[in-house]
Protein backbone atom coordinates (compact mmCIF):
# COMPACT_ATOMS: atom_id res chain seq x y z
CA UNK A 1 0.00 0.00 0.00
CA UNK A 2 1.79 3.22 -1.09
CA UNK A 3 1.06 6.68 0.23
CA UNK A 4 1.27 9.50 -2.14
CA UNK A 5 2.47 12.90 -1.00
CA UNK A 6 1.81 16.28 -3.05
CA UNK A 7 3.90 19.31 -2.01
CA UNK A 8 3.66 23.10 -2.47
CA UNK A 9 6.18 24.87 -0.45
CA UNK A 10 6.53 28.67 0.14
CA UNK A 11 8.33 31.97 -0.85
CA UNK A 12 11.58 31.06 -2.62
CA UNK A 13 10.90 27.63 -3.63
CA UNK A 14 9.51 25.87 -6.78
CA UNK A 15 5.52 26.76 -6.24
CA UNK A 16 4.56 23.94 -8.43
CA UNK A 17 3.20 20.60 -6.78
CA UNK A 18 5.68 18.39 -5.95
CA UNK A 19 4.56 14.45 -5.88
CA UNK A 20 6.83 11.78 -4.19
CA UNK A 21 6.30 8.43 -2.56
CA UNK A 22 6.63 6.75 0.78
CA UNK A 23 5.57 2.97 1.44
CA UNK A 24 3.60 1.74 4.32
CA UNK A 25 5.37 -0.90 7.04
CA UNK A 26 4.59 -2.99 9.74
CA UNK A 27 4.92 -1.09 12.84
CA UNK A 28 7.32 -3.56 13.88
CA UNK A 29 9.57 -1.15 16.33
CA UNK A 30 6.24 0.14 18.20
CA UNK A 31 7.24 3.50 17.22
CA UNK A 32 6.40 6.48 19.71
CA UNK A 33 8.23 9.73 18.41
CA UNK A 34 6.99 11.83 15.82
CA UNK A 35 4.01 10.28 15.04
CA UNK A 36 0.78 11.20 13.58
CA UNK A 37 -2.13 8.90 13.98
CA UNK A 38 -4.85 8.31 11.93
CA UNK A 39 -8.16 6.64 12.48
CA UNK A 40 -10.70 6.45 10.34
CA UNK A 41 -12.88 4.32 11.78
CA UNK A 42 -13.58 7.44 14.32
CA UNK A 43 -15.95 9.75 12.07
CA UNK A 44 -17.37 13.30 11.99
CA UNK A 45 -19.15 15.57 9.88
CA UNK A 46 -19.53 14.77 5.95
CA UNK A 47 -17.67 17.31 3.60
CA UNK A 48 -20.39 19.16 1.07
CA UNK A 49 -17.99 20.78 -0.86
CA UNK A 50 -15.90 24.12 -2.20
CA UNK A 51 -16.91 27.02 -3.57
CA UNK A 52 -15.91 30.65 -3.96
CA UNK A 53 -17.59 34.25 -4.73
CA UNK A 54 -19.01 35.39 -7.92
CA UNK A 55 -19.37 38.97 -7.02
CA UNK A 56 -20.32 41.81 -9.57
CA UNK A 57 -16.48 42.67 -9.39
CA UNK A 58 -15.16 39.34 -9.88
CA UNK A 59 -17.31 38.92 -13.25
CA UNK A 60 -16.57 42.23 -14.21
CA UNK A 61 -12.96 41.76 -14.61
CA UNK A 62 -13.85 37.83 -15.58
CA UNK A 63 -15.34 40.35 -18.82
CA UNK A 64 -12.18 41.69 -19.54
CA UNK A 65 -10.14 38.48 -19.86
CA UNK A 66 -10.05 36.74 -23.58
CA UNK A 67 -12.01 33.86 -24.22
CA UNK A 68 -8.68 31.81 -23.72
CA UNK A 69 -8.14 33.13 -20.18
CA UNK A 70 -11.80 32.66 -19.36
CA UNK A 71 -11.53 29.47 -20.13
CA UNK A 72 -8.16 28.38 -18.15
CA UNK A 73 -9.90 30.55 -15.17
CA UNK A 74 -13.11 28.31 -15.21
CA UNK A 75 -10.98 25.00 -15.76
CA UNK A 76 -9.10 25.82 -12.74
CA UNK A 77 -11.71 26.58 -10.37
CA UNK A 78 -14.77 24.20 -11.45
CA UNK A 79 -13.24 21.21 -13.88
CA UNK A 80 -13.26 17.93 -12.10
CA UNK A 81 -9.68 17.48 -13.03
CA UNK A 82 -8.45 20.19 -10.77
CA UNK A 83 -10.03 22.22 -7.69
CA UNK A 84 -13.73 20.64 -8.20
CA UNK A 85 -15.68 23.51 -7.07
CA UNK A 86 -19.04 22.85 -6.42
CA UNK A 87 -20.51 25.70 -4.66
CA UNK A 88 -20.92 29.51 -5.32
CA UNK A 89 -21.76 31.99 -3.13
CA UNK A 90 -23.39 35.25 -5.07
CA UNK A 91 -24.53 38.74 -3.42
CA UNK A 92 -28.85 39.73 -4.21
CA UNK A 93 -28.01 43.33 -4.55
CA UNK A 94 -24.57 45.21 -4.79
CA UNK A 95 -21.63 45.19 -1.93
CA UNK A 96 -18.55 46.32 -1.78
CA UNK A 97 -17.45 44.06 -4.27
CA UNK A 98 -19.16 45.60 -7.15
CA UNK A 99 -18.22 48.31 -9.39
CA UNK A 100 -21.32 50.43 -8.32
CA UNK A 101 -24.26 50.26 -5.79
CA UNK A 102 -27.22 49.04 -7.54
CA UNK A 103 -30.22 47.58 -6.34
CA UNK A 104 -33.16 45.93 -8.04
CA UNK A 105 -36.17 48.03 -7.36
CA UNK A 106 -36.76 51.09 -5.54
CA UNK A 107 -39.42 52.48 -5.43
CA UNK A 108 -41.60 52.68 -1.92
CA UNK A 109 -45.11 52.71 -3.32
CA UNK A 110 -44.05 49.27 -5.35
CA UNK A 111 -45.39 47.16 -2.88
CA UNK A 112 -46.35 44.25 -5.31
CA UNK A 113 -42.26 44.65 -6.95
CA UNK A 114 -43.88 44.95 -10.35
CA UNK A 115 -40.31 47.49 -10.72
CA UNK A 116 -38.20 44.47 -9.68
CA UNK A 117 -35.31 44.35 -12.32
CA UNK A 118 -32.18 41.09 -12.30
CA UNK A 119 -30.83 43.20 -15.25
CA UNK A 120 -27.47 44.47 -13.28
CA UNK A 121 -26.89 40.78 -12.32
CA UNK A 122 -27.65 39.58 -15.21
CA UNK A 123 -24.63 41.94 -16.96
CA UNK A 124 -21.89 40.83 -15.46
CA UNK A 125 -22.89 37.64 -13.12
CA UNK A 126 -24.63 35.56 -14.63
CA UNK A 127 -22.33 35.28 -17.52
CA UNK A 128 -19.50 33.62 -15.61
CA UNK A 129 -21.86 31.60 -13.61
CA UNK A 130 -23.18 30.35 -16.95
CA UNK A 131 -19.73 29.13 -17.69
CA UNK A 132 -18.61 27.97 -14.26
CA UNK A 133 -21.49 25.63 -14.38
CA UNK A 134 -20.72 24.56 -18.04
CA UNK A 135 -16.99 23.88 -16.71
CA UNK A 136 -18.25 21.80 -14.21
CA UNK A 137 -20.25 19.98 -16.00
CA UNK A 138 -23.47 20.13 -13.19
CA UNK A 139 -25.45 21.88 -11.42
CA UNK A 140 -23.66 24.80 -9.32
CA UNK A 141 -24.85 24.99 -5.98
CA UNK A 142 -25.69 28.62 -5.19
CA UNK A 143 -25.69 30.22 -1.72
CA UNK A 144 -27.89 33.61 -2.20
CA UNK A 145 -26.80 36.46 0.58
CA UNK A 146 -27.96 40.04 1.30
CA UNK A 147 -25.84 43.02 2.00
CA UNK A 148 -28.14 45.60 2.14
CA UNK A 149 -32.59 45.90 1.23
CA UNK A 150 -33.44 48.76 -0.86
CA UNK A 151 -32.36 52.26 0.92
CA UNK A 152 -36.21 53.36 1.32
CA UNK A 153 -36.06 50.01 3.69
CA UNK A 154 -34.03 50.75 6.18
CA UNK A 155 -34.25 53.43 8.96
CA UNK A 156 -31.09 55.28 7.49
CA UNK A 157 -32.38 55.52 4.51
CA UNK A 158 -29.36 54.75 2.47
CA UNK A 159 -28.05 51.36 1.60
CA UNK A 160 -24.44 52.09 3.50
CA UNK A 161 -23.75 53.09 7.32
CA UNK A 162 -25.59 50.35 8.63
CA UNK A 163 -28.89 51.41 9.73
CA UNK A 164 -31.58 48.03 10.11
CA UNK A 165 -34.32 47.52 8.20
CA UNK A 166 -37.82 49.00 9.06
CA UNK A 167 -40.47 47.08 10.63
CA UNK A 168 -43.17 47.86 8.02
CA UNK A 169 -41.13 46.50 5.35
CA UNK A 170 -40.39 43.22 6.43
CA UNK A 171 -42.78 41.28 5.04
CA UNK A 172 -41.53 43.23 1.43
CA UNK A 173 -38.09 42.30 2.36
CA UNK A 174 -38.49 38.71 2.49
CA UNK A 175 -40.65 38.52 -0.58
CA UNK A 176 -37.86 40.71 -2.82
CA UNK A 177 -35.38 37.72 -1.53
CA UNK A 178 -37.47 35.20 -3.45
CA UNK A 179 -38.31 37.40 -5.90
CA UNK A 180 -34.08 37.15 -6.19
CA UNK A 181 -34.42 32.93 -6.01
CA UNK A 182 -36.51 33.00 -8.02
CA UNK A 183 -35.00 34.87 -10.76
CA UNK A 184 -31.96 32.46 -10.76
CA UNK A 185 -34.47 29.37 -10.89
CA UNK A 186 -35.80 30.68 -13.49
CA UNK A 187 -32.71 30.92 -15.61
CA UNK A 188 -32.17 27.17 -14.49
CA UNK A 189 -29.58 27.82 -11.78
CA UNK A 190 -29.86 25.64 -8.12
CA UNK A 191 -30.32 27.48 -5.35
CA UNK A 192 -29.55 25.48 -2.47
CA UNK A 193 -29.22 28.34 0.46
CA UNK A 194 -29.37 31.70 1.97
CA UNK A 195 -28.19 33.98 4.91
CA UNK A 196 -30.85 36.39 6.04
CA UNK A 197 -28.01 39.20 6.15
CA UNK A 198 -24.29 39.27 5.32
CA UNK A 199 -21.84 40.78 8.45
CA UNK A 200 -25.09 41.43 10.43
CA UNK A 201 -23.33 43.35 13.14
CA UNK A 202 -21.31 45.37 11.04
CA UNK A 203 -21.33 49.10 10.28
CA UNK A 204 -19.72 49.51 7.10
CA UNK A 205 -18.90 52.23 4.31
CA UNK A 206 -20.37 50.41 2.26
CA UNK A 207 -23.72 48.41 1.88
CA UNK A 208 -24.77 46.92 5.18
CA UNK A 209 -27.55 46.29 7.52
CA UNK A 210 -27.90 45.79 11.33
CA UNK A 211 -29.78 43.28 13.02
CA UNK A 212 -29.59 42.38 16.88
CA UNK A 213 -30.48 38.56 17.30
CA UNK A 214 -33.80 39.18 18.06
CA UNK A 215 -34.22 40.92 14.96
CA UNK A 216 -32.97 38.58 13.06
CA UNK A 217 -35.18 35.76 14.59
CA UNK A 218 -38.42 37.54 14.69
CA UNK A 219 -37.05 38.09 10.52
CA UNK A 220 -36.54 34.62 10.37
CA UNK A 221 -39.79 33.09 11.94
CA UNK A 222 -42.51 35.74 10.61
CA UNK A 223 -41.53 37.33 7.50
CA UNK A 224 -38.90 35.28 5.75
CA UNK A 225 -39.94 31.66 6.58
CA UNK A 226 -43.78 32.63 5.75
CA UNK A 227 -42.38 33.94 2.07
CA UNK A 228 -40.52 30.90 1.20
CA UNK A 229 -43.55 28.54 2.23
CA UNK A 230 -45.35 30.97 0.01
CA UNK A 231 -44.00 30.73 -2.96
CA UNK A 232 -43.09 26.70 -2.37
CA UNK A 233 -39.39 27.61 -1.80
CA UNK A 234 -38.82 25.68 1.83
CA UNK A 235 -36.39 23.56 0.13
CA UNK A 236 -33.46 26.25 0.41
CA UNK A 237 -31.93 25.99 3.43
CA UNK A 238 -31.61 29.48 6.06
CA UNK A 239 -28.49 30.38 7.57
CA UNK A 240 -28.04 32.74 10.44
CA UNK A 241 -25.56 35.27 11.14
CA UNK A 242 -22.96 35.16 8.14
CA UNK A 243 -20.51 37.49 10.38
CA UNK A 244 -17.27 36.70 12.38
CA UNK A 245 -17.09 33.53 14.67
CA UNK A 246 -16.03 35.66 17.96
CA UNK A 247 -19.90 35.61 19.02
CA UNK A 248 -20.51 32.67 16.29
CA UNK A 249 -22.10 31.16 19.46
CA UNK A 250 -23.93 33.35 21.26
CA UNK A 251 -25.94 33.67 18.05
CA UNK A 252 -26.44 30.28 18.20
CA UNK A 253 -28.19 30.28 20.93
CA UNK A 254 -30.23 33.44 20.68
CA UNK A 255 -31.82 32.57 17.46
CA UNK A 256 -32.48 28.94 17.84
CA UNK A 257 -35.13 27.16 19.89
CA UNK A 258 -37.83 24.43 19.89
CA UNK A 259 -39.85 27.20 17.62
CA UNK A 260 -36.66 28.00 14.95
CA UNK A 261 -34.99 24.89 15.36
CA UNK A 262 -36.69 23.59 12.25
CA UNK A 263 -36.39 27.12 10.21
CA UNK A 264 -32.20 27.22 10.61
CA UNK A 265 -30.59 25.06 8.28
CA UNK A 266 -27.30 26.04 9.45
CA UNK A 267 -25.16 28.92 10.78
CA UNK A 268 -22.68 31.03 8.44
CA UNK A 269 -19.44 32.62 9.66
CA UNK A 270 -16.30 34.57 8.66
CA UNK A 271 -13.02 33.98 9.51
CA UNK A 272 -11.75 38.28 10.27
CA UNK A 273 -11.82 38.45 13.85
CA UNK A 274 -9.52 35.14 14.26
CA UNK A 275 -9.22 31.46 15.09
CA UNK A 276 -12.12 31.19 17.22
CA UNK A 277 -12.46 27.35 16.61
CA UNK A 278 -13.04 26.68 20.09
CA UNK A 279 -16.49 28.97 19.43
CA UNK A 280 -17.64 26.35 16.61
CA UNK A 281 -16.67 23.32 18.59
CA UNK A 282 -19.10 25.13 21.38
CA UNK A 283 -21.75 25.42 18.26
CA UNK A 284 -21.27 21.82 16.99
CA UNK A 285 -20.98 20.19 20.58
CA UNK A 286 -25.02 21.83 21.65
CA UNK A 287 -26.46 22.20 18.23
CA UNK A 288 -25.56 18.50 16.53
CA UNK A 289 -27.48 19.00 13.75
CA UNK A 290 -26.55 22.35 12.60
CA UNK A 291 -24.61 22.54 9.63
CA UNK A 292 -21.48 25.12 9.78
CA UNK A 293 -19.98 26.50 6.57
CA UNK A 294 -17.53 29.58 6.14
CA UNK A 295 -19.31 31.67 3.98
CA UNK A 296 -16.41 34.41 3.11
CA UNK A 297 -12.56 34.11 3.81
CA UNK A 298 -10.17 36.38 2.26
CA UNK A 299 -6.62 38.05 3.06
CA UNK A 300 -7.71 42.16 3.48
CA UNK A 301 -5.01 44.50 1.89
CA UNK A 302 -5.54 46.96 5.26
CA UNK A 303 -4.85 44.08 7.74
CA UNK A 304 -2.20 42.15 5.89
CA UNK A 305 0.63 42.97 2.67
CA UNK A 306 -0.52 42.26 -0.61
CA UNK A 307 3.24 40.76 -1.00
CA UNK A 308 3.56 38.64 1.93
CA UNK A 309 2.36 35.37 -0.35
CA UNK A 310 3.58 32.60 1.97
CA UNK A 311 2.38 34.37 5.49
CA UNK A 312 -0.90 35.23 3.96
CA UNK A 313 -1.08 31.74 2.49
CA UNK A 314 -0.64 29.87 5.58
CA UNK A 315 -2.84 32.04 7.33
CA UNK A 316 -5.80 30.88 5.33
CA UNK A 317 -4.80 26.95 5.21
CA UNK A 318 -4.62 27.34 9.25
CA UNK A 319 -8.03 29.10 9.05
CA UNK A 320 -9.17 26.36 6.69
CA UNK A 321 -7.70 23.21 8.91
CA UNK A 322 -8.95 24.30 12.18
CA UNK A 323 -12.48 25.08 10.96
CA UNK A 324 -12.37 21.90 9.28
CA UNK A 325 -11.17 20.01 12.47
CA UNK A 326 -14.34 21.81 14.69
CA UNK A 327 -17.59 21.00 12.05
CA UNK A 328 -17.12 22.82 9.08
CA UNK A 329 -19.17 20.88 6.17
CA UNK A 330 -18.41 23.60 3.30
CA UNK A 331 -16.12 26.47 2.41
CA UNK A 332 -16.66 29.58 -0.04
CA UNK A 333 -13.93 31.72 -0.83
CA UNK A 334 -14.63 35.44 -1.38
CA UNK A 335 -13.76 36.94 -4.94
CA UNK A 336 -13.01 34.22 -7.40
CA UNK A 337 -11.12 36.55 -9.38
CA UNK A 338 -9.92 40.16 -8.92
CA UNK A 339 -7.29 42.97 -10.76
CA UNK A 340 -3.96 43.40 -10.17
CA UNK A 341 -5.02 45.85 -7.22
CA UNK A 342 -7.06 43.66 -5.05
CA UNK A 343 -10.72 44.87 -6.96
CA UNK A 344 -12.30 46.80 -8.44
CA UNK A 345 -14.03 48.01 -5.22
CA UNK A 346 -16.73 50.90 -4.97
CA UNK A 347 -15.54 52.34 -1.61
CA UNK A 348 -11.69 51.06 -2.08
CA UNK A 349 -12.10 48.00 0.29
CA UNK A 350 -9.15 46.19 -1.70
CA UNK A 351 -8.57 42.43 -0.60
CA UNK A 352 -6.55 39.41 -2.17
CA UNK A 353 -7.90 36.51 -4.34
CA UNK A 354 -6.64 33.46 -5.50
CA UNK A 355 -6.63 34.71 -9.23
CA UNK A 356 -5.69 38.35 -10.11
CA UNK A 357 -5.59 39.77 -13.61
CA UNK A 358 -3.30 42.62 -14.86
CA UNK A 359 -5.33 44.74 -17.20
CA UNK A 360 -2.82 46.82 -18.29
CA UNK A 361 -0.67 43.84 -19.80
CA UNK A 362 -3.85 41.19 -19.69
CA UNK A 363 -2.65 38.68 -17.61
CA UNK A 364 -4.03 36.17 -15.77
CA UNK A 365 -2.10 35.91 -12.63
CA UNK A 366 -2.73 33.02 -10.40
CA UNK A 367 -1.38 33.64 -6.40
CA UNK A 368 0.38 30.88 -4.20
CA UNK A 369 -2.93 30.81 -2.17
CA UNK A 370 -4.84 29.21 -4.96
CA UNK A 371 -2.26 25.90 -4.80
CA UNK A 372 -2.80 25.95 -1.51
CA UNK A 373 -6.37 25.74 -1.74
CA UNK A 374 -5.95 23.02 -4.35
CA UNK A 375 -4.90 20.46 -1.61
CA UNK A 376 -8.27 20.93 -0.18
CA UNK A 377 -10.67 20.95 -2.60
CA UNK A 378 -8.93 18.57 -5.23
CA UNK A 379 -8.10 16.00 -2.75
CA UNK A 380 -11.12 16.18 0.03
CA UNK A 381 -14.13 15.63 -2.33
CA UNK A 382 -17.62 16.07 -1.41
CA UNK A 383 -18.86 13.26 0.67
CA UNK A 384 -16.01 12.76 2.44
CA UNK A 385 -16.27 12.22 5.68
CA UNK A 386 -13.79 13.66 8.33
CA UNK A 387 -11.95 10.94 10.22
CA UNK A 388 -10.05 11.29 13.68
CA UNK A 389 -6.62 11.81 14.02
CA UNK A 390 -3.88 12.73 16.76
CA UNK A 391 -0.42 14.83 16.52
CA UNK A 392 2.87 14.70 18.26
CA UNK A 393 3.47 18.14 17.52
CA UNK A 394 1.62 22.24 17.45
CA UNK A 395 3.98 22.81 14.96
CA UNK A 396 1.66 20.94 12.71
CA UNK A 397 -1.29 21.63 11.87
CA UNK A 398 -3.54 18.59 10.38
CA UNK A 399 -6.58 17.40 9.05
CA UNK A 400 -7.65 13.91 7.82
CA UNK A 401 -10.79 13.42 5.42
CA UNK A 402 -11.89 9.60 4.01
CA UNK A 403 -13.42 9.87 0.80
CA UNK A 404 -16.56 8.26 -0.85
CA UNK A 405 -13.93 5.84 -2.93
CA UNK A 406 -12.23 4.62 0.16
CA UNK A 407 -9.15 6.93 -0.19
CA UNK A 408 -8.17 8.67 2.92
CA UNK A 409 -6.35 12.57 2.21
CA UNK A 410 -4.49 14.03 5.36
CA UNK A 411 -2.96 17.02 4.51
CA UNK A 412 -0.31 18.63 6.49
CA UNK A 413 0.46 22.25 7.20
CA UNK A 414 4.23 23.32 8.49
CA UNK A 415 3.97 27.22 9.07
CA UNK A 416 7.58 26.87 10.65
CA UNK A 417 11.40 27.43 9.18
CA UNK A 418 11.86 23.93 10.32
CA UNK A 419 11.98 20.62 8.49
CA UNK A 420 9.24 18.16 10.50
CA UNK A 421 9.46 14.49 10.38
CA UNK A 422 6.37 12.24 10.44
CA UNK A 423 5.92 9.01 11.20
CA UNK A 424 2.34 8.31 9.93
CA UNK A 425 0.67 5.51 11.61
CA UNK A 426 -2.58 3.48 10.81
CA UNK A 427 -4.03 0.54 11.31
CA UNK A 428 -0.94 -1.38 12.50
CA UNK A 429 1.52 0.18 9.86
CA UNK A 430 3.94 3.66 9.58
CA UNK A 431 4.81 5.36 7.11
CA UNK A 432 7.53 7.87 6.56
CA UNK A 433 8.19 11.65 5.24
CA UNK A 434 9.28 15.13 5.97
CA UNK A 435 7.35 18.00 5.82
CA UNK A 436 9.71 20.54 4.67
CA UNK A 437 9.77 24.03 6.00
CA UNK A 438 6.42 26.81 5.40
CA UNK A 439 5.10 24.26 2.72
CA UNK A 440 1.29 22.77 3.24
CA UNK A 441 1.29 18.80 1.89
CA UNK A 442 -1.21 16.06 1.51
CA UNK A 443 -0.76 12.61 1.68
CA UNK A 444 -3.16 10.09 0.04
CA UNK A 445 -3.87 6.56 0.60
CA UNK A 446 -6.25 3.72 0.33
CA UNK A 447 -8.08 2.06 3.74
CA UNK A 448 -6.69 -1.43 3.01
Amino acid sequence: MNLELISTCGEGEDKSLECQNSVWTKDASGVENEVVNLYPEVTFQGMEGFGGAITDSAAYVYSLMSEEQKRECMEIYFSPEKMKYNRVRIHMDSCDFSTEMYEAMSDPSDTELKSFNFERTQKYIIPMLEDAQKMAGKPLMIMLSPWSPPAFMKTNGQRIHGGSLKTEYQDMWAEYICRYIEAFKERGFTVERISLQNEAKAVQTWDSCVYTAAQEKEFLQYHMIPALKAHGLLDIGVYIWDHNKERVYERACEIIDDETKDMVEGIAFHWYSGDHFEALDLVRRKFPDLKMIISESCIEYTKFGANEHWPNAARLSHEMIGDLNNGMCGFYDWNLILDEKGGPNHVGNFCHAAILYDRKNKKVMPQLILKHFYHFSHYIVPGAVRIGYSKYTDKLDVTAFKNPDGTIAAVFLNRSKESIPVHLRMHGKTAAFTVMPESIMTAVTKVE
